[in-house]
C-alpha cells in the first residue's frame, strides 16, 4: 500500500488538504488560548496614583449657565470617555468660568482684548478640575485603559448634559 496514492490521500484515506486545514484550525484555537493578549495592565505600567487635569469647555451652549456650574460641584462625579473609550469616573476638585472676550481693534490700529458686554450671551466657557486614579506610564498617564495627554479630546456625560472639552494640563499628585 502506497502512503500517497494518485488522488493526493495518505494511506488511502486523508486527503492531504483536510489534513492541513485541521492543522492550521489546531493552531489558531491554541494560539487564542495560550498566548498572551492585552488584557492585563498596560506594559510598562506603574501602580496607580492620583492625578489631576483641566479640561477647557469652550462655546458650550446652553440656556442658563448658572444652574450648569452649581451642577459641578466639588466631590460630584463625572463620567470621562476618551477618544471614544470610556475611561470610568472622575472627581470634579473644581470649576471656573473663563470670562468670554473679544477682539477690540483700537484708534492706533492694535487690538485689545475686552470683555463681551453682551448680557444676552447664551455660551459659556469654563475650565473643569477633575481628579481621578491613572497610572503613569513611558507614553503619559492612562485613566480607564485609555491614554490621556494633553491636547486629548475628552467627552463629559453625565444625566442631563454631554460635552466635549480638551485636556489642558495634567498634575501627577502621588510621588
Amino acid at each position: 500500500m502506497a502512503i500517497l496514492d494518485r488522488q493526493g490521500r495518505l494511506f488511502g484515506k486523508f486527503s492531504l488538504l483536510d489534513i492541513g486545514a485541521v492543522l492550521v484550525m489546531l493552531f489558531v484555537v491554541v494560539g487564542i488560548f495560550l498566548s498572551p493578549g492585552s488584557s492585563g495592565p498596560i506594559n510598562g505600567q506603574d501602580k496607580p496614583q492620583s492625578v489631576e487635569a483641566d479640561v477647557i469647555v469652550r462655546g458650550l451652549n446652553v440656556l442658563k449657565p448658572e444652574s450648569l456650574l452649581a451642577q459641578f460641584s466639588p466631590g460630584n462625579k463625572l463620567s470621562f470617555v476618551i477618544r471614544n473609550q470610556p475611561a470610568g469616573q472622575v472627581d470634579i476638585k473644581g470649576v471656573r468660568q473663563i470670562d468670554r472676550t473679544l477682539a477690540i481693534p483700537q484708534a492706533d490700529g492694535s487690538v485689545k482684548a475686552m470683555k463681551d458686554p453682551r448680557p444676552d450671551s447664551y455660551s459659556i466657557d469654563m475650565i473643569v478640575t477633575v481628579t481621578g486614579k491613572g497610572q503613569k506610564t513611558k507614553e503619559g498617564l492612562v485613566l480607564g485603559n485609555t491614554k490621556m495627554k494633553i491636547g486629548s479630546s475628552v467627552e463629559i456625560d453625565q444625566l442631563n448634559y454631554n460635552f466635549n472639552g480638551t485636556v489642558i494640563d495634567i498634575r501627577y499628585l502621588d510621588k
